[in-house]
């Protein structure tokens, strides 16, 4: 929000400098994010009028011109700009004045200079030269009643200064000048300019009929017919001055006027061009397939989601946020209709986004317009349209008004004693009731207690927190005391059986993993392709069209960091992320951290891509695999003990994938990414690794336990067992241990087996050989060879019995 603080002042005026009134504006929540002057420090630059503008002797393209600055006599200037002509009125920078440059230590010092032989005492100027805009087409020419010899920055009020506000979007009623000031108003204690809208008086009795179809959309409609109009007329240069201030480029009367009004009051409008319409107009929900060329050029479908403006041909306008180019008004445009409504917030929301456009009214829209002065709105401009661009023949039709649906505010309760406690300060009732007086907060009181209806304007007003926010913000931050809090300090010891996310962000960073941040509203295509989630969750506002769904997976967004690492050349990629996903899930309440129907789980996930090390002389380039991922995660969770089984999910390659078991309990799953989706996603070179993890069970660790030193020397037996092909690593562990009892302290795979095609051996084609090493012990007595055989005798039956294995002879 930009607007000059010579119109806010208009409005309302305190007693304040510049930077206090940024300061009082800041302190108060709508943050001043920029102080900008108008025009940059220059002097000696004064209105004159050219008297004379003859050819140049020895140029051809420059004038010689008599101009009077006021003086006794005229003064030569030598000129080149191309509209230098008898009678109109430029900027003169006399000689000893000084201009600005792009170094404001070095100004441009004006002195008696000669042209082509002819002397020149002093320089007409364009708007470029006086660092107003980039225009140097020509001189900067001034209205015909600019008096002569004035100081040029008197004459265009250039010791101005553009305020601009940083403004969260609960305080829509901050986008106006007016509505600026009517806080300045509250915070000061200034008397506020009423804004008054006097009735036109209608000449004729024509109406367009309305027809409001859907009031969930709509809740208010206002309008009127002005005949006879010139749209070709010159918008004035205050008018077009202030739009310029305000960051709006001036289009013609009409859009002018509207946009003025909108930046006045914060009240969009839309002037339609009357004797385009067919019909009557109808405010509804667009239909599937239904096309709007827009003033913007471009053509858009709508769909049952969009609100539209119709009349009995087409459509006219998408509602509340940009007209349509069929009824648009132009040179030829002689009839107008004018509009002003309430548009609901939330029929708003999102819908230029969608289209990939933002507009001025749709940013006011979905924060709340002001339902209650739609009709006084449309005086004002009528008042507007009629001082600039009416004629002899113009005349204004009576006020059409419809509100079907006007919001209703729900009241709001604050107890003075809960506020003092929230703020930190003591308070009396009658400081919060002169509070809710300044800001025009309309109020009933009881002993304790005050009960507010939030005014038309203020969507923000819904919670006692809200009211308490207002009290403080008015009084002043700098009125809270700088006591320190009173409170026990006690130490809070976390549980040892528990590591901090901290710690477990280390120890992830340590297995060469960077961390990343992403957002949590992804693309639904990741949702359905990555996660396979038909019906993830949507946002109702999303801040870019694409990113609509909330994520239920962390692979989707490490996905995307991982296109990101490879459009920008890196040939390797190892990160990781800890945040949280959201879910559907009917048994959640809520409470102080949940939403009802959503769970929020945190999760872990990384991703690996590139080579499996730092590049080095020692050893081969060898691509990330499975394996190396597997050992990751086993690092992070020792000394507990991970299983893996195959498992299948919608982001994995079938076959390359697998649970993640901690004591029999599934935690996540990892795997390699699948090639359809290596594919459709553009990942190039070698397949990446990702792993999802619940953070609970990778926040949970054992307790190292204190275990004797043996007082028994440990027995060591190898083992070469013959398995099928099929049978898996954990299946035969899980056998061995079983069948080990209490001597068997542990058995690891220490070799694989596996002769070549049409290799003489006594293993079957279906067959491999594990070797296994077995480390037995009894902590009472030594052990015999009795006892050793026949322990893995044991074993060995067991293999047989279960997995179909033999002793390899």
């Amino acid at each position: 929000m930009q607007f000059p603080e010579s119109w806010l002042r208009e409005f309302c005026n305190p007693p304040l400098s510049t930077e206090k009134l940024a300061e009082l504006l800041t302190m108060s929540g709508m943050e001043v994010e920029e102080l900008r002057p108008v025009a940059p420090p220059f002097h000696g630059i004064v209105v004159a009028e050219i008297l004379e503008a003859e050819q140049h002797p020895n140029a051809d393209k420059l004038r010689v011109c008599k101009v009077n600055a006021g003086g006794a006599e005229p003064l030569q200037i030598v000129c080149g700009a191309p509209n230098a002509r008898v009678g109109i009125k430029v900027p003169l920078a006399t000689v000893g004045a000084e201009l600005p440059t792009d170094d404001a230590a070095k100004p441009f010092k004006i002195g008696v200079g000669k042209l082509r032989g002819v002397e020149s005492f002093g320089m007409l100027c364009s708007a470029r030269e006086l660092k107003l805009s980039e225009d140097h087409g020509g001189l900067l020419e001034l209205p015909a009643d600019a008096v002569i010899g004035e100081d040029i920055r008197k004459h265009l009020n250039l010791d101005d200064t553009l305020f601009t506000l940083k403004l969260t979007p609960n305080l829509g009623h901050g986008l106006s000048v007016f509505g600026v000031a009517r806080e300045v108003a509250a915070l000061t204690g200034v008397p506020l300019l009423k804004a008054e809208f006097p009735p036109v008086k209608p000449g004729i009795d024509d109406k367009l009929p309305i027809r409001i179809e859907a009031p969930d959309l709509c809740g208010r409609f206002s309008g009127r017919i002005v005949k006879g109009i010139d749209t070709k007329a010159k918008t004035p240069a205050w008018m077009v001055q202030r739009l310029e201030r305000c960051g709006q480029r001036s289009v013609t009367a009409l859009v002018d006027i509207s946009n003025y009004v909108m930046f006045e009051y914060g009240r969009p409008s839309h002037i339609f061009d009357l004797d385009k319409i067919s019909g009557e107009l109808v405010v509804r929900w667009g239909k599937a397939g239904e096309q709007l060329k827009l003033l913007n050029g471009n053509t858009i479908t709508v769909d049952e989601k969009v609100g539209v403006i119709a009349d009995a041909r087409e459509v006219e306008s998408l509602a509340g946020i940009m007209g349509g180019d069929h009824t648009a008004v132009s040179d030829d445009t002689h009839n107008v209709y004018v509009e002003a409504a309430f548009w609901w917030p939330e029929a708003v929301m999102g819908r230029g986004r969608r289209y990939n456009f933002s507009t001025d009214a749709g940013h006011r829209f979905e924060r709340g317009v002001d339902a209650s002065q739609t009709v006084e709105h449309i005086e004002r401009v009528t008042q507007l349209i009629i001082d600039i661009c009416g004629t002899s023949g113009t005349q204004v039709g009576p006020m059409d008004d419809q509100s079907p649906n006007v919001p209703t505010r729900k009241p709001v309760t604050l107890r003075v004693a809960r506020a003092a406690k929230v703020i930190g300060m003591p308070l009396t009732q009658a400081q919060c009731e002169g509070v809710f007086t300044r800001l025009g907060l309309p109020f009933t009181a009881a002993d304790g207690v005050i009960t507010v209806t939030p005014p038309s304007w203020r969507f923000d007003i819904l919670i006692e927190e809200d009211l308490i926010e207002e009290v403080i913000r008015v009084l002043g931050y700098p009125t809270l005391p700088s006591t320190a809090p009173l409170a026990p300090i006690v130490g809070r010891t976390g549980s040892e059986s528990r590591q901090s996310t901290h710690a477990l962000r280390r120890a992830v960073a340590a297995r060469d993993y960077f961390e990343t941040i992403n957002f949590s509203f992804v693309e639904e295509r990741w949702e359905r392709e990555l996660a396979g989630v038909a019906d993830p969750i949507k946002l109702l506002n999303p801040i870019a069209a694409p990113l609509s769904v909330m994520r239920t997976s962390l692979i989707g967004s490490l996905v995307q960091v991982l296109r990101h690492n490879q459009s920008r050349r890196a040939t390797r990629v190892r990160v990781f992320e800890l945040g949280r996903v959201f879910k559907r899930d009917a048994g959640v309440a809520n409470g102080p951290l949940s939403v009802a129907g959503i769970e929020q789980p945190l999760r872990l996930g990384g991703l690996a891509w590139g080579s499996a090390d730092q590049q080095q002389w020692s050893q081969r380039d060898r691509a990330v695999d499975f394996f190396d991922v597997k050992g990751d995660l086993e690092a992070l969770f020792a000394p507990q003990t991970l299983s893996f089984e195959t498992a299948e999910h919608p982001a994995l390659h079938p076959g390359r994938s697998a649970s993640v078991k901690l004591n029999g309990v599934a935690i996540g799953i990892v795997g390699e990414l699948h090639p359809r989706w290596r594919q459709a996603y553009e990942i190039s070179g070698s397949a990446p690794v990702v792993f999802e993890l619940n953070l609970d069970a990778a926040l949970t660790r054992t307790l190292p336990q204190g275990q004797p030193l043996p007082r028994q020397q440990a027995v060591q037996r190898d083992l070469a067992l013959v398995v099928k092909d099929s049978t898996p690593h954990d299946a035969l562990m899980a056998t061995i241990t079983a069948a080990g009892g209490a001597l068997l302290r542990s058995a690891k795979l220490f070799d694989v087996f596996k002769p070549a095609a049409g290799a003489s051996t006594d293993l079957q084609p279906d067959e491999r050989s594990l070797a296994v090493r077995l480390e037995l012990l009894d902590d009472e007595a030594t052990l015999t060879d009795e006892r050793i055989d026949a322990a893995v005798a044991a074993i060995v039956a067991a293999v047989g019995d279960q997995l179909g294995g033999r002793l390899r002879g």
